[in-house]
């Protein structure tokens, strides 16, 4: 789990769950009429934006969003270091007993033992690197929509429950409950689109970016492996992917 993530989201709600308990019940901030127009309401006005498919993967993808983290550029760069090594001394099929953590990788490794042309592997993994960032995008805009429509919908509870408030200002008993849809409705909408909604397509958009650069980074070191490229070259061009605070020779 990213302890950003982790440290945020409990964090948030944690605050505002607090400030709830210090200023008195927590049963007053639970009407159902106003769960049912933001929550459910916003699931499926969400759901009419996409299809059906994308809409229900949008879970998943942010889960693993969340729980796996692409590899680090740095591990990266000594792992290919070292396999270009081994293949230049071995040939491609000397590694075929290579130890590599990162599944990307091993499969494009795979196809290099194999005996596929460069352009294959190129084509073939950027092909999996632009249908990575394209259903990380699809995320993405479902949360945004999500975030978009939650406070909307919570507009909505509020002008539904000034409007029965209204109809019912003869009955002092009707007022209170038609105030709390009203002013819960908005509530609940604005923690769905900005303490969730939001945040999560923040997120993807920088897992994207993170996974982005490491298979691009992973697919310049095997056709450099199979390029036979010196790994010194190799891993000189690898560097580029590194901040410069990072890179070894900026430091010397």
């Amino acid at each position: 789990m990213d302890l950003a993530t982790l440290i945020g989201l409990i964090g948030a709600f944690g605050i505002v769950l607090a400030s709830i308990m210090m200023g008195g019940s927590a049963g007053t901030f639970v009407n159902m009429p106003s769960v049912l127009v933001v929550f459910g309401g916003t699931a499926l006005v969400t759901m009419m934006k996409f299809s059906l498919g994308k809409f229900l993967g949008a879970a998943a993808i942010a889960v693993k969003a969340f729980l796996h983290k692409p590899s680090a550029p740095e591990d990266l760069i000594v792992t290919s270091v070292e396999l270009a090594k081994t293949a230049r001394q071995g040939g491609l099929l000397a590694l075929e007993d290579a130890e590599v953590p990162d599944e990307f990788m091993k499969s494009g490794l795979g196809m290099l033992i194999d005996g596929h042309p460069a352009d294959v592997v190129r084509s073939t993994l950027t092909k999996d690197l632009n249908l990575t960032v394209s259903r990380h995008s699809d995320g993405q805009d479902i949360f945004k929509a999500i975030g978009d429509v939650g406070p909307a919908m919570g507009m909505i509870g509020t002008l539904i429950g000034l409007v029965q408030m209204l109809a019912n200002m003869d009955d002092p008993k009707q007022i209170g409950p038609a105030m709390a849809v009203a002013l819960l409705t908005t509530l609940y909408g604005a923690i769905l689109a900005n303490m969730f909604a939001l945040p999560v397509a923040d997120k993807l958009a920088v897992r994207s970016r993170e996974e982005f650069t490491t298979k691009s980074l992973i697919i310049d070191a095997l056709l450099g492996i199979q390029g036979g490229q010196n790994p010194r070259v190799i891993e000189g061009m690898l560097q580029t992917y590194l901040p410069r605070s990072k890179r070894p020779q900026e430091e010397e």
